[in-house]
């Protein structure tokens, strides 16, 4: 019995094990990207980086990146210190035109441990510079309002997420980089999404991606005229 006890935890442990040897999932996307890089659509290729509203996006409408060279790299949970370990391979390596920063409010929630808005900031200003130094242009995005995160409440992301986007403002200045402002058109008054974009306060309904799909391609649209 003792043996079988042992055998029994050393089964439940193996995702805990095998999350823990590949921390930023940088198997999740690696066939995929073998895939991207077959195709010749250099010139106009998009990388949208982020975490679950980004993932959960190629599901409201498959359309928007099937019907553009938008290229989904979004990744349910994850924070910036993990985004920024697989940069090289989910964004530089597919040499895009431009990647789009979706990132920050899990940070915020403490799903990979504490974390201060100016930790936040300096990893996605690292991502800026790494994408900088590939000729890779950055559209760095606000974070979506929230009032609070269901899974962990308490935390004050109404208040917080305008002190990061003020900070992320900022350094998109000093890097003469992008910066995609969802929170103003997206905020209700309490700084969290209105009912109609959302479903639990933080995820996004399709309604709330029409809304980010028009401001986006916008963004990209300016950002290669400006090149040309």
């Amino acid at each position: 019995m003792k043996i079988q006890f042992i055998l029994l935890v050393l089964i439940m442990s193996l995702p805990i094990a095998v999350q823990a040897q590949d921390w930023p999932n940088l198997q999740k996307f690696q066939e995929a990207n073998a895939e991207v890089l077959k195709t010749k659509n250099l010139e106009s290729r998009v990388v949208f980086m982020g975490n679950s509203i980004t993932e959960g996006w190629s599901s409201a409408n498959p359309e928007f990146f099937t019907d553009n060279p938008y290229i989904n790299r979004g990744i349910s949970g994850q924070t910036t210190p993990q985004m920024l370990l697989r940069f090289q391979q989910d964004v530089i390596d597919l040499h895009p035109k431009a990647v789009v920063i979706l990132a920050g409010t899990n940070d915020i929630a403490g799903n990979t441990g504490p974390m201060t808005l100016e930790q936040i900031r300096d990893n996605i200003l690292s991502m800026v510079q790494l994408a900088k130094a590939n000729g890779i242009h950055s559209i760095v995005c606000s974070v979506l309002p929230a009032y609070d995160y269901p899974w962990r409440p308490g935390l004050q992301p109404n208040i917080k997420i305008p002190k990061l986007n003020q900070l992320l403002k900022e350094m998109v200045t000093e890097q003469n980089v992008t910066y995609l402002d969802y929170f103003s058109t997206m905020a209700d008054e309490r700084n969290g999404l209105p009912k109609a974009y959302t479903t639990d306060e933080v995820h996004v309904t399709k309604e709330g991606y029409a809304v980010m799909e028009k401001l986006v391609n916008k963004a990209i649209t300016q950002v290669i005229q400006n090149e040309n």
